[in-house]
Order: structure tokens, then C-alpha cells, then sequence
């Protein structure tokens, strides 16, 4: 008990790790204490492997989404969220993989990240973001505004099986990077971000719940969002459902998941037409080829939306820019609040503030009346400039 609280998250690191598959080297420390509960995790292994395809509320919730949106699409068969991921369900396992055991540098072709006395700095590949031709949303639900890019249902389906199937170098976890071999997987992260403050006496606070999946090279994105919007815990767990959370759930559900992998696809493969058959639309928003080998989006990174009015939504975001995460779940809490009522989300640097003012759970008119002076005389006097007297003694306002 006395050990300091990183220890102790590197002790449930190498358990949850360990729980997941991930062959720990031998001189891992505390390699006992894992050789005791040796049953325990096979046992816990076995059970991931029947359940292989169970998925937790929340992303059944995104999956039966995505069914819906496939089947629109005619598309035979609907991309599958991971079942077996690597929950971060405490606030500080995502800053302890995002670089090897034991050290304090890590280099990847799409990230440096280098440990200080104030904690660990990130430096991704793209450090700023660009707003030219970048937001794309599918063309599903509500009406998709003139400045962005409406993308076919089809191209955007195409675009989540991609995600959910990244290459192997993205799926390797920094952190296992000297392990024999390296351990792979989807990293994952529950949130609950406030769309709508308590009102004492009137409202509980309100939140909407987003899961975020990223392969497990880009667990430092994640590492970032949990220390803007906090940690949920584990998905899994009952009473991290937010539909059992009758008074504090806006309803909504989000889904962000980290690909940088899709600037690497082609337009024709995606299912988008050639120019000759093409739309104005399409034609304006480059959403169609002329030579079968152009790249979507030209090859640079995007981000793109599909969502309709039932409340959930699915973003996919092909750069790993730290700012496009937490810039989603800004985005999202817009939604969450424009849907919900009540709340109004700005996050561009200003603010809807209006004064609030306190009178009184109580009011006795007579305590307060008793005390003035309300003869004829005095009220003429308090309202000469509204009174005109009569010859007959009265006045009238």
C-alpha cells in the first residue's frame, strides 16, 4: 500500500495485459505475483474467447446503428466493432502504453512521444489541422451543409471496414514494443462528457456516453482525451450503462474511431462513381475518379460524420492530430445538447451567458407592508408625477 500510485497502475497494467493474451517477458517485475494468478487469467482468456462477438451496451448500441446503416447501403455484411479490446478503464493506463517498459522514448512513423518531469509529450505526425476539405459527412439523416463534403452511404461503410481493419504496425501497443512478440490490439476508452449542468431542485446533470476506438499505436490520442473529459471506467460493467442511468443519460451515443490507414484508399474501390457518371455534387466535393488509381480525399487526412436524429453518431477521423479528438467530442456534445434542449455546447471561444438570480424559497408580503406608510396623503405625494386629484378628494392615475 505504500508503493506509489504508478506502481500500482503498472501492476494492473501487466494484469490486464496479461488477461488480454499478451505474453509478459519473464523478468517483468513482480512476475510472482502474475504466476499466482496464473488460473484466474486463463481462466478469464477462455471466457474472452467465447464471447468472442459479445459486445457491451454501449457498442451494441453503435453496432445495431451500423447494421441499420449497412443495410441502406446494401451492403452484405455490416462491419464489426472489435469485441476484445484493450479497455482503458483507469485514468492513467493509456500514458503508461503509450511508451515501451522500462523506457522513455518512443518513435514511430506517425508519432514521437518522450517522457518529462511533468508527465509524457506527444508529438504526432501532423501537429496543426486544416479545415480545407476535411470534414466529411455521409449522406444519411439531416441536411449536409454547403461547405462540406457529402460522401455516398456505400463509400462510408466502405470507409468503417477499413478502420476496424488496420494494419498490423498501427495495431502494436508502444508499450510491448521489446516484448517477443509485440502485443496487438484495438485500445478502447468509455467517456461521459456533461451536455447539460445540474439545476438544483430541477435537473439532474446530464451527459451522453462516446467510445473511442484506436488502434493500439495511437493509444497516446487517447491518453489526451481522457484528461480533458475524464475517465467513464469500464463499459462493461453494469453500472457503467448509460441506459440504466435513467436521469443523467441524454439519450445520445457517439462513436470516434482513429484510421489513419484510409488515406491510403482508392476512390474506385470505395465504391464512387466515375466523373462521367457523376453528380454536380460529387463532381464539386471530389467524390468521383477520373483515374482508377486517384486516392480518396486526394490522400490527406479527413474526418467523416454519419449520424441521423435517433442520436447516435460515428465519426472516423484519418489523422492522428491530437486536436481532431477532442475537437469531435466537442462536436458531438453540440449534437447531444441540440437534440436534447435545455443546454447550448460552444466551444469556439465565446459563450451564451445569461444572469441567474436568487429570491427567495419564500415570500410574506404582510412582513414587509405593515411597516409602510399608506395614507392618501403619502401616496399622493409618492406618485404626483402618475396622479391627477379630483375636486371630489380622489385621485386617478
Amino acid at each position: 500500500m505504500g508503493r506509489k500510485s504508478s506502481d500500482d497502475i503498472v501492476d494492473y497494467l501487466h494484469i490486464k495485459l496479461a488477461a488480454a493474451g499478451c505474453t509478459l517477458p519473464q523478468d517483468t517485475a513482480r512476475q510472482e505475483f502474475l504466476e499466482v494468478a496464473q488460473d484466474l487469467i486463463q481462466n478469464h482468456l477462455e471466457k474472452s474467447r467465447v464471447l468472442n462477438k459479445h459486445l457491451c451496451p454501449a457498442d451494441r448500441r453503435i453496432q445495431d446503428f451500423i447494421d441499420k446503416v449497412s443495410e441502406l447501403a446494401e451492403d452484405a455484411e455490416a462491419p464489426q466493432l472489435p469485441g476484445n479490446t484493450l479497455v482503458l478503464d483507469r485514468h492513467g493506463l493509456a500514458r503508461e502504453l503509450a511508451l515501451p517498459m522500462g523506457k522513455d522514448e518512443h518513435e514511430s512513423s506517425i508519432l514521437n512521444s518522450h517522457r518529462l518531469h511533468q508527465g509524457v509529450l506527444h508529438n504526432p505526425l501532423h501537429d496543426r489541422r486544416t479545415t480545407k476539405g476535411s470534414f466529411h459527412i455521409a449522406d444519411l439523416g439531416p441536411l449536409t451543409p454547403a461547405d462540406k463534403k457529402l460522401v455516398p452511404v456505400c463509400t462510408f461503410v466502405g470507409l468503417l471496414r477499413a478502420a476496424l481493419t488496420p494494419p498490423g504496425e498501427l495495431l502494436a501497443v508502444p508499450y510491448s514494443q521489446d516484448f517477443a512478440p509485440p502485443f496487438e490490439s484495438f485500445v478502447s476508452l468509455l467517456l461521459r462528457p456533461p451536455v447539460c449542468p445540474e439545476v438544483p431542485g430541477h435537473m439532474a446533470r446530464k451527459s451522453l456516453e462516446v467510445r473511442f476506438f484506436a488502434p493500439g499505436s495511437m493509444v497516446s490520442n487517447l491518453d489526451f482525451v481522457e484528461s480533458i473529459f475524464g475517465n467513464a471506467g469500464d463499459p462493461n460493467l453494469l453500472w457503467n450503462d448509460a441506459a440504466l442511468d435513467v436521469d443523467g443519460w441524454t439519450g445520445h451515443t457517439g462513436c470516434v474511431i482513429l484510421a489513419p490507414q484510409m488515406t491510403r484508399l482508392r476512390k474506385k474501390d470505395l465504391g464512387l462513381p466515375n466523373w462521367a457518371d457523376a453528380t454536380e455534387r460529387q463532381r464539386r466535393d471530389g467524390m468521383c475518379w477520373k483515374e482508377e488509381d486517384e486516392l480518396y480525399n486526394e490522400g490527406t487526412p479527413f474526418k467523416i460524420t454519419c449520424r441521423t436524429t435517433a442520436g447516435v453518431v460515428v465519426t472516423l477521423i484519418a489523422d492522428n492530430y491530437f486536436g481532431y479528438c477532442k475537437k469531435e467530442v466537442k462536436t458531438q456534445i453540440s449534437m447531444s445538447a441540440n437534440m436534447f434542449g435545455f443546454a447550448e455546447e460552444e466551444h469556439a471561444g465565446g459563450a451564451v451567458a445569461f444572469p441567474r438570480y436568487h429570491l427567495g424559497d419564500s415570500y410574506s408580503p404582510g412582513s414587509y407592508l405593515r411597516g409602510l406608510e399608506h395614507s392618501f396623503k403619502a401616496m399622493r405625494k409618492r406618485f404626483s408625477a402618475q396622479l391627477n386629484l379630483q375636486p371630489e378628494g380622489h385621485a386617478v392615475d
